[in-house]
């Protein structure tokens, strides 16, 4: 852990995990993350956040080094890669409070068995002034578990996000330099915990702009010194605007379904649209969730296990509805032996996605002329819908 001036008295302490590569025991982090804390000080002091438990070292050591006594814990968010290392701090620093809501003071009892009368708790828009430092408390809920709140450094003009415009990426850079990258990462990042919530999130960008923040702290990722490239970005990832872009997410056991994957890629490139396959048996699903976010049209393509879909093609569906994209349309295509009720089964599955069901290709067998043709008229279906939404 190194400590890093941001502005004058403000300083980053949080950790990189440059080797962790999954997240809450579900989402891939192939760039690592880091766990960002934020040390403000004026004639008091206050940490912003803490750290994973398996960085605590990290941070008691670089609190340690430094000459300051800390008076208030800010927690933002009662998960424990931004809580998990407060009892630890709290042991170092025994007079020092826990600010946060009464939400959030309520889970961190319970998850760290934290005492009540080391709280303080605040509500929407109350500030604490650590001398020539205001930092004021707003309550964002479901960005993304419903006791979030952020921070706002009134004199530096700092918004401490907490995890919204968050990226999973450990770098050694404290701000954002490499705007490409970090777009990949932060839109993943967005795919996975923001997306289900995207019009909260929508309200809470229209409050960032308000706020007008020369620096945008996140919990994760490197420091936003130019707030517009993020909140561009997410200004566009929860619009309700769509892309030509088909997302295929298929499972084959024997040949039959990918044979109609095959030949249902081909026919919708020949019609102009971009189509992104994605195998389930291999497929990152970070990778497949970003690409939700701005796909008009999903289609799910698995063949017939026990009169049912293929659990792929099941885990793909439950994510789908998860994570509630914005896409327009949904099909299924595939194969079956016997029967079974597939399509029935993956309907079911998705009652939080706001989508019109185009007619579905369920076939016996390896796939016939007259199969490739429905496929065909799936294909001219999906370029008549991409149309009329012009996005051909």
């Amino acid at each position: 852990m190194t400590m890093r001036e941001m502005r004058p008295g403000i300083y980053s302490v949080g950790s990189q995990d440059w080797d962790r590569r999954l997240f809450d025991e579900l989402i891939p982090l192939p760039d690592g993350t880091s766990y960002n804390a934020y040390l403000v000080i004026g004639e008091k002091t206050a940490l912003i956040d803490t750290v994973d438990p398996t960085k605590e070292h990290e941070l008691v050591a670089t609190l340690k080094s430094l000459n300051v006594k800390v008076d208030y814990v800010i927690s933002h968010h009662a998960e424990q890669d931004h809580s998990g290392s407060i009892p630890a701090v709290l042991s170092l620093y025994p007079d020092a409070l826990v600010v946060t809501n009464e939400r959030c003071r309520s889970m961190l009892e319970d998850l760290l068995h934290i005492s009540p009368e080391r709280f303080l708790v605040v509500s929407e828009g109350e500030s604490i002034s650590l001398g020539g430092k205001t930092l004021t408390f707003f309550m964002w809920p479901w960005v993304h578990w419903p006791e979030t709140m952020v921070t706002y450094l009134a004199e530096d003009r700092i918004l401490f996000s907490c995890d919204l415009f968050g990226s999973h990426i450990a770098t050694s850079d404290l701000f954002v330099t490499d705007e490409p990258r970090v777009y990949e990462s932060a839109k993943r990042y967005y795919a996975e915990i923001m997306m289900p919530f995207r019009l909260k999130v929508r309200v809470h960008l229209t409050k960032t702009k308000a706020l007008s923040p020369d620096l945008i702290a996140p919990s994760h990722g490197p420091i936003h010194a130019n707030p517009k490239f993020i909140i561009d970005a997410y200004q566009d990832w929860v619009a309700d605007d769509v892309k030509n872009e088909v997302i295929l997410a298929f499972v084959s056991m024997h040949g039959s379904t990918r044979a109609m994957v095959d030949y249902l890629i081909g026919a919708l490139m020949k019609r102009g649209i971009t189509v992104k396959p994605f195998n389930l048996t291999q497929t990152d699903i970070g990778e497949l969730a970003m690409n939700l976010v701005d796909a008009a049209t999903v289609l799910i393509a698995t063949p017939t296990v026990l009169a049912g879909p293929h659990p792929a093609a099941v885990y793909a569906a439950y994510l789908a509805n998860a994570l509630r994209p914005k896409v327009k349309y949904l099909s299924v295509i595939g194969s079956y032996g016997w029967g079974g009720k597939t399509l029935e089964i993956l309907k079911g599955m998705v009652p939080n996605l706001k989508v019109e069901l185009l007619e579905p290709v369920i076939i016996k067998g390896h796939p016939r002329e007259a199969d490739f043709t429905l496929l065909d008229n799936l294909a001219d279906e999906i370029e008549r819908k991409h149309r009329e939404l012009g996005l051909l």
